[in-house]
C-alpha cells in the first residue's frame, strides 16, 4: 500500500454556515431550503427531531424534550451561523426564547430562530399588522399560533384552515388547494397580508400567483424562516 501526504482546507461554508432542524414528518421543508439557499458556497447541514405523525398541542409540546438531541447531531465541529428549528406551530407552544435555549445547549450557533419568531420579525419590516391566516390544521393548535401573534401585536382577523391533524396529507395539500383558499381569505378587506402557515405545505411556487392576484404581501413559514435565517447569517437571498 502507497501513503500519500494530504493538506487540509477550510469548511465548505465559504459564505455562510447554517444548520436547520427539521420534524421528522416534514417533507416539504428541506426541498424548499435547498431551493432558495442555492449558492454553492452556502453549507446547510440539516437533523430531524422526533414528531406525531398528527399534530396536537401535546406533540408539539413533546418536541421540546428532544430538541437538545437533535440539534447536537449537527456536525459538532463546526460553528454555525444560523440554526432554525422548522415548526411555526411547535414554536408557538414551546417559546422562541426555549427553543433558543434548548438549541444553544448542545450546538454553536451565533443564532437561533424559528418560523413564529421570523414572521414577527419580517411583519414589523413590512409594516403588516394583521394577517389573513391559512393553515393545515385543528382549530386547537392553530389557535395558539393566533394567541402567540396576537401577543405580539400581529392580529389574525381572517382565519381559514384545511382543518387536519395528520402530517402525510399535509405535505400531499396541492398547491392549487392553497392558491385558492389564501386567495379567497386575502380578498377580504380586513387584512393587509396573507400567512401560509406550515413549514410542511407546498407554498413556495404559489406566492407569486397569490400576491399578484390580491396586490397585498404574502407570507410562508418556510418562506420567512429562510428570510430571517440569511439575515442573521448576514447574507441575501431576496426579499419574501
Amino acid at each position: 500500500m502507497t501513503h500519500y501526504s494530504y493538506e487540509l482546507t477550510g469548511q465548505t461554508g465559504t459564505t455562510a454556515t447554517i444548520g436547520l432542524i427539521v420534524l421528522r414528518t416534514d417533507e416539504t421543508i428541506e426541498q424548499d431550503f435547498r431551493r432558495i439557499f442555492s449558492d454553492s458556497n452556502i453549507s446547510i447541514y440539516i437533523s430531524r427531531v422526533p414528531s406525531g405523525n398528527e399534530v396536537t398541542g401535546e406533540t408539539l409540546a413533546q418536541m421540546s424534550t428532544n430538541l437538545p438531541a437533535a440539534a447536537s447531531l449537527l456536525p459538532n465541529t463546526l460553528k454555525y451561523d444560523v440554526v432554525g428549528y422548522g415548526c411555526t406551530s411547535g414554536s408557538a407552544v414551546i417559546g422562541t426564547n426555549k427553543i433558543e435555549q434548548l438549541i444553544k445547549s448542545t450546538c454553536q450557533t451565533s443564532h437561533v430562530t424559528n418560523p413564529l419568531h421570523s414572521l414577527v420579525t419580517q411583519c414589523q419590516a413590512r409594516g403588516a399588522k394583521n394577517l389573513g391566516l391559512l393553515s393545515p390544521y385543528i382549530a386547537s393548535v392553530s389557535q395558539t399560533l393566533r394567541d402567540e401573534l396576537s401577543n405580539c401585536g400581529i392580529h389574525t382577523p381572517v382565519f381559514g384552515s384545511f382543518d387536519e391533524a395528520e402530517e402525510a396529507k399535509v405535505a400531499k395539500i396541492s398547491p392549487t388547494s392553497i392558491r385558492d383558499a389564501a386567495i379567497d381569505i386575502g380578498r377580504s378587506p380586513l387584512v393587509d397580508s396573507v400567512f401560509l402557515s406550515c413549514t410542511n405545505l407546498r407554498t413556495l411556487d404559489v406566492i407569486p400567483e397569490i400576491e399578484a392576484e390580491l396586490g397585498k404581501p404574502v407570507f410562508s413559514s418556510n418562506q420567512v424562516l429562510a428570510w430571517n435565517m440569511a439575515r442573521l447569517a448576514g447574507i441575501q437571498i431576496g426579499q419574501p
